[in-house]
């Protein structure tokens, strides 16, 4: 009897990775990126300005803020009283508005040729700073029908108002408004020029009381634009001028403290500038030194380089 054949077997053994390698990878993972990060900082650190160095250190000495603290300093040295700490300076400012806001109402009181205007002087603080604004009646008390010339009691009033604000370190902006009457017909003389023009004389009587010429950073005409009452257009009260004494942190930017104000009015001749020699080479302004290439600037372009 023929033995029987044996049955073929075919062991497959399915491909694929190991057995489980565990999450160790990963933190090591973790910790390279940590170091690269670390090293980043620390790159860009030493690439600061002093100002920016000191800054970040002053942190990591005193990250609580426990200088501040009755005691001892984190060095251990010190006499048990806490350093002298500046005030807030927007508390200071807003301290200093109400005062003057305060000052100025008691000596319109006490002034009896002003006291008459009382209820046209609004006196309000505001998210921007003090804003004083001498409102019209139907009489014209300040400016007469279409002019920009202030009344004698306006100048009064402004004198006053600069014996104030010249003492001040903020800095002033003027707006003149109107109503929605129409000036004239004529097309050069506008509502626009009337609400500049008298914001503009407003701004020369301040500055010939003594407030500085670089006090003044802006004078505006809004014509009838920024209405004080809208349900009526045509209300005398709309017609008014409005000094904004400006809170410290509003203050505008450096190049603009010497910004010379146009004088936009027909009265008082303008010096001429000195004319330019025609043999002068005309100047150039100085050559904007090159920014710093940041340090990630400097690698994304060697990674871009690597990709082409």
């Amino acid at each position: 009897m023929a033995a029987k054949a044996q049955p073929i077997i075919v062991i497959k053994k399915k491909g694929g990775h190991g057995g489980h390698h565990g999450g160790a990878w990963k933190v090591a993972y973790a910790d390279f990126v940590t170091a690269m990060m670390a090293l980043f900082i620390v790159l860009w650190l030493t690439s600061q300005s002093d100002a920016v160095k000191k800054a970040v250190a002053g942190y990591f000495n005193d990250p609580k803020g426990l200088a501040t603290l009755l005691g001892t300093t984190l060095s251990g040295t010190g006499n048990g009283t806490a350093p002298t700490v500046n005030p807030n300076p927007v508390d200071a400012n807003q301290k200093q508005l109400q005062d003057l806001k305060e000052k100025l109402e008691k000596e319109i009181q006490e002034r009896k040729d002003l006291q008459k205007l009382v209820k046209q002087i609004e006196i309000t603080i505001t998210s921007e700073g003090l804003r004083i604004e001498l409102i019209e009646d139907k009489n014209g008390t300040f400016y007469q029908s279409g002019s920009a010339q202030l009344s004698p009691s306006g100048q009064e009033l402004l004198a006053l108002l600069a014996a104030e604000l010249k003492t001040l370190p903020n800095q002033l902006l003027i707006e003149g408004h109107t109503d929605a009457a129409q000036y004239s017909k004529d097309a050069n003389y506008s509502n626009w020029e009337l609400s500049a023009d008298r914001a503009n004389s407003a701004r020369r009587l301040l500055q010939q009381d003594g407030v500085r010429t670089d006090q003044v950073t802006q004078v505006r005409g809004f014509a009838d634009q920024m209405l004080r009452i809208k349900s009526n257009p045509y209300d005398p009260s709309n017609r008014r001028i409005t000094i904004l004494v400006k809170n410290i942190d509003n203050a505008v930017q450096p190049h603009l403290l010497h910004a010379k104000v146009v004088d936009g009015s027909q009265q008082g001749p303008v010096p001429a500038a000195a004319p330019a020699s025609p043999l002068a080479a005309p100047a150039k302004a100085p050559a904007a030194p090159a920014p710093k290439q940041g340090l990630f600037s400097k690698f994304k372009g060697l990674f871009s380089k690597t990709k082409k």
